[in-house]
């Protein structure tokens, strides 16, 4: 993970255990093709405790790691 997506973790009071729940029960929604460091990936995933819809930004680097570039929770309109 980036410094950049701990950053934005911590503001939205989301852990690691949210963000990783995320990548893996969620979906790719969008591929990022015009990055030259490479497409960047969109997961839409549940948190932990599926209290909250997380957006996932990451890119796979040279090595086949997955880099996580940053992390958001998604707030629906009209929803309290």
């Amino acid at each position: 993970m980036t410094m950049h997506a701990y950053e934005e973790m911590a503001e939205d009071n989301l852990s690691i255990i949210d963000v990783e729940s995320a990548v893996l029960s969620g979906m790719v929604i969008e591929k990022q093709k015009g990055d030259p460091r490479g497409t960047k990936y969109v997961i839409h995933g549940n948190s932990y405790d599926e209290s909250t819809t997380l957006g996932v930004v990451g890119r796979f680097k040279e090595t086949g790691v997955f880099l996580i570039i940053t992390v958001y929770a998604i707030v629906l309109e009209g929803v309290n």
